[in-house]
């Protein structure tokens, strides 16, 4: 009979009945980690992901957590981890975003604005056409096609710390490029 992973982290015995540990776990905390998230975030689609990106962490390390004494503590330790990952995304974005439409922003109509507004957005275009071809790739299913780090890591058949990374490196290169 095999013991149950999660047993050392919550002392009940489920022998080969991983599955019902862990769905007692998620029913126990998903919703004040939701709640946090939320409160985070300011938006529950992104709560959502956030902790359910906490949940798929803990299967996947389901059969390495003797060493966690506290259960509840490392939820709240990675949804923090996963938020401050969250709203360090968001603030680049945002910087983004804001370059962006400060430097298309023609406050009237006159050619010579006009034709700055397009050569900045040429520029942006081409900084992004500049990435490697896959972290091209990892950023515009980002940030153009709205997909989350795991789901481009399913995608692409590579590790979401992979995309993670490639994401960062990425907005590195095109802030570089626009000399933000």
């Amino acid at each position: 009979m095999l013991q149950d992973p999660f047993h050392a982290v919550t002392g009940e015995t489920h022998a080969d009945n991983t599955t019902h540990t862990f769905e007692c776990l998620y029913r126990q905390h998903e919703h004040a980690l939701f709640l946090l998230a939320s409160r985070a975030t300011k938006s529950p689609e992104q709560a959502r992901d956030i902790v359910q990106e906490v949940f798929l962490k803990l299967w996947e390390k389901r059969n390495n957590l003797e060493h966690i004494q506290d259960i509840e503590a490392w939820l709240y330790r990675v949804t923090g981890n996963k938020l401050i990952d969250h709203l360090r995304k968001t603030a680049a974005d945002q910087r983004l975003k804001t370059a962006l439409w400060n430097s298309t922003q023609a406050k009237n109509n006159e050619p010579d604005q006009l034709l700055e507004a397009r050569e900045c957005n040429q520029q942006i275009h081409a900084a992004i056409n500049q990435l490697a071809p896959q972290r091209q790739l990892i950023y515009r299913l980002n940030r153009e096609e709205g997909m989350n780090y795991q789901a481009i890591a399913d995608t692409l058949s590579i590790s979401r710390h992979t995309v993670k990374n490639q994401i960062s490196f990425a907005l590195r290169s095109i802030q570089r490029f626009l000399g933000l």
